[in-house]
């Protein structure tokens, strides 16, 4: 029986590597997208190239009743369901004393009630099908630090990061594991850095000075999907470059 899974927000970036590296390594891979359809269907063709079968729908995290239904429907097309990779998430910069209660619902609802909705759709199809399963979801470092001028994202993704914890507990007894993979600085869309070259550019202010790829992320989301990592539950793996490690270090760059 072929092993699948499903990315969530798969038309770029860390979505669209992670279903790639995972279509290699012998999953068929149920996409998901907001906006960027054609985007979504590059990376079905992408895996269809490897030889991996590609299902692709629309899915909007704002929508509580339609989001179950398209991950049933992908696990439905599919087969059955071994891994899902949790990536879709929408950032904001708009600094506390400014954040209007519309943006702040938007961000959470897609990078938190979104994410619990699909994440639990595919752990009750996992539950049932009683052969395990992996949840990975891709958080961001300030799911652990925070970020002036980025409250709601913050709120969301810390949420998030506490959320994988208590499903971690909850579903280990089910053989599903559960875990996340905190990317910092990556050159992607949402960076503004799609078409760049992260090992050209400069970022002295990070240990390894210089932004992540998204294919670096998506290798670490492939471990935890992997039967290796079946040991592995409740923690978040920071793909950062040693941004986490800086904040003394920059303070006293700062100074100098």
């Amino acid at each position: 029986m072929s092993r699948t899974a499903i990315v969530t927000g798969a038309s770029s970036g860390i979505g669209k590597a992670t279903a790639v590296v995972l279509a290699r390594a012998g999953y068929d891979v149920g996409l998901t997208y907001a906006g960027n359809e054609d985007g979504a269907r590059g990376t079905a063709g992408e895996i269809e190239t490897i030889g991996q079968r590609a299902v692709v729908r629309r899915l909007d995290l704002t929508d509580p009743l339609a989001s179950p239904k398209v991950v049933e429907e992908l696990i439905e097309e599919l087969g059955h369901l071994d891994v899902l990779v949790n990536n879709a998430g929408e950032g904001s910069e708009t600094p506390f004393l400014d954040q209007g209660l519309d943006e702040w619902r938007q961000v959470l609802d897609v990078d938190l009630t979104g994410a619990f909705l699909v994440m639990q759709t595919a752990a009750r199809s996992m539950v049932r099908r009683g052969e395990g399963g992996r949840i990975v979801a891709v958080t961001s470092v300030h799911e652990h630090v925070p970020l002036r001028g980025s409250s709601a994202y913050c709120a969301a993704k810390g949420g998030l990061g506490l959320l994988l914890k208590v499903m971690a507990l909850e579903l280990g007894e089910h053989g599903v594991t559960v875990n996340a993979v905190a990317p910092g600085e990556i050159a992607t869309k949402m960076t503004d850095q799609h078409d760049d070259d992260p090992r050209t550019t400069s970022r002295p202010g990070l240990a390894v000075r210089r932004p992540g790829d998204a294919f670096e992320i998506a290798h670490a989301v492939a471990y935890l999907a992997s039967p290796q990592a079946a040991y592995t539950t409740g923690t978040s793996l920071n793909v950062d470059g040693g941004l986490l490690l800086m904040g003394a270090e920059a303070n006293r760059r700062l100074a100098e």
